[in-house]
């Protein structure tokens, strides 16, 4: 699922921010690749804007190419090597294996006071008097 991409991008979703004129917007991090990045955020840079992204250590001056809605696309002047990207892309945590099993029928075993009452109530008759 590359179309006309280059490299390939990794979906996550993690704080970031995007410099522009020494001023910086808190931004979430969309997806992370070699070349750029999707960020999402209330306050973006204008299309055309040089920006500097920044993640943790990462810092990469770039380009806001294309802005839609809360969504922008940054691509970097330098390209990222896998390494750098892989390092700020965290691995993925393992889904637990979930097993969907009826409950059994096993129980634990009835105290003598719950047999007593079992017996009672299965012993005792259906009706005490007529019209009940």
């Amino acid at each position: 699922m590359m179309k006309n991409r280059r490299s390939r991008r990794s979906p996550v979703l993690l704080a970031a921010t995007v410099e522009v004129l020494g001023r910086p917007v808190p931004v979430k991090l969309r997806n992370l690749s070699e070349e750029g990045a999707l960020v999402e955020g209330d306050r973006l840079p204008l299309e055309g804007s040089t920006t500097y992204f920044e993640r943790n250590e990462l810092r990469l001056k770039g380009r806001v190419v294309w802005v839609q809605g809360r969504y922008a696309g940054v691509a970097f002047n330098e390209a990222l090597k896998p390494e750098q990207v892989l390092r700020n892309v965290p691995t993925p945590k393992p889904r637990p294996q979930v097993d969907f099993k009826r409950p059994g029928l096993a129980c634990r075993p009835l105290s003598d006071y719950e047999r007593r009452m079992v017996e009672q109530w299965l012993t005792a008759p259906a009706f005490d008097s007529p019209g009940q």
